[in-house]
């Protein structure tokens, strides 16, 4: 099954909130994106089926190796897009934002040549 873009953003959320808490929970979630409780629960739940999440007796939900894989690639593709616009001029909080909606929908191959030229430039 193919992950679609909302999908993409909820992974890349646990990575991001695991990265600066012990654990998260589904409220955690919740909090992030402004969601409400049943949606991300329904979410989760499906995540949990199809494997790309684990979720243990107190709640806590951890990334399984395929869902790490794909929060990796969309948290890289994020922080690299948004570091691009941010040079060219872009406001940081403008940057993040169209970061977010472009890393869905960039090829590998215009993504990777991006960063080899952006990491060209900084070099």
């Amino acid at each position: 099954m193919k992950i679609k873009e909302s999908g993409e953003d909820y992974l890349e959320a646990i990575l991001v909130l695991s990265k600066k808490q012990e654990s998260v929970r589904a409220t955690d979630i919740c909090s992030y994106f402004g969601y409400a409780r049943a949606s991300v629960s329904v979410v989760i739940k499906n995540f949990r089926e199809e494997g790309y999440v684990n979720v243990d007796e107190n709640n806590y939900i951890t990334l399984t190796e395929k869902g790490l894989a794909i929060a990796n690639k969309m948290y890289e593709r994020h922080n690299v897009i948004a570091e691009i616009f941010i040079s060219l001029g872009v406001p940081e909080d403008i940057a993040r934002k169209d970061a977010c909606r472009v890393e869905h929908y960039i090829s590998t191959e215009t993504f990777d040549a991006m960063k080899k030229h952006f990491l060209d430039k900084q070099m």
